[in-house]
């Protein structure tokens, strides 16, 4: 299923980054991570980011959380600028952030609880529901400790340190799931061939400072097959690209380098 589409077949934008600048002082000076970079992400839509180390992929995600300001520029979310952490908003982190103290029903229950308006009754019925869609819920009793690597990563920084079946069946099952509660989603990956199995759009971020070089729109059919023919061509395509921006961004970077 694609995102819904105004009458000008535009998805109409959730989040919208205009003009954002961001900087961040170190020992030899200022580093930019951002320069410029303008993106709109629509109702329902599911956008990674790609690019090499440094290019400001998390620096984005901070900035749409609201972790984080601008320099310069802003960053809207269903219109309204981002100054903060918001209930409309959720950050998934690279590390592992589940509290070894409390069990998986639990730990789904402490997000759950600094959501306004929520009883205990409706909050552990949201709690059941998300915890049946990804396969946990007959282990909502257990402690953290006795899950598998697999089934943690059900609950949070699904794709890292994974074997190739299971990232596989994940694959399948966010797709599954995408498909029906149609989430705004942003994805930063390191990892073309997800990217493209993943997303509806792929957007190219160059290094230092980060800025959108170029965006891929992915109309292959859902779900998708990590192993297809059809799904390597795209992720090649994408892939080809991307080479082709680093190689006279690294030229650059030893040519200043050597003055």
């Amino acid at each position: 299923m694609s995102p819904a589409r105004g009458p000008d077949g535009a998805v109409p934008a959730k989040l919208s980054v205009v003009g954002v600048t961001k900087s961040f002082p170190s020992p030899r000076g200022t580093v930019t991570a951002l320069d410029h970079v303008t993106l709109d992400v629509g109702e329902g839509e599911f956008v990674c980011l790609v690019g090499p180390s440094g290019c400001g992929k998390t620096t984005l995600l901070n900035l749409v959380a609201g972790l984080e300001a601008p320099d310069s520029g802003q960053v809207l979310s269903d219109g309204k600028p981002v100054s903060g952490p918001g209930s409309d908003r959720m950050v998934m982190f690279q590390e592992s952030a589940l509290f070894p103290w409390l069990n998986v029903m639990d730990n789904v229950l402490f997000g759950l609880r600094l959501r306004p308006g929520l009883d205990r009754s409706s909050r552990r019925g949201y709690a059941h529901y998300y915890l049946r869609m990804v396969g946990l819920d007959r282990f909502r009793r257990s402690a953290v400790h006795e899950l598998s690597g697999g089934m943690k990563q059900r609950m949070d920084e699904p794709f890292a340190a994974l074997d190739a079946l299971t990232r596989e069946q994940f694959y399948g099952d966010i797709q599954r799931i995408q498909g029906e509660r149609r989430r705004t989603v942003i994805l930063v990956t390191h990892n073309v061939r997800e990217a493209a199995c993943l997303g509806d759009r792929v957007i190219l971020l160059s290094a230092h400072p980060g800025r959108i070089r170029e965006e891929f729109r992915i109309d292959l059919p859902r779900p998708r097959e990590f192993n297809s023919v059809e799904l390597a061509q795209e992720s090649g395509r994408i892939m080809a690209a991307l080479k082709g921006h680093m190689a006279p961004e690294r030229d650059a970077a030893e040519e200043a380098g050597g003055e």
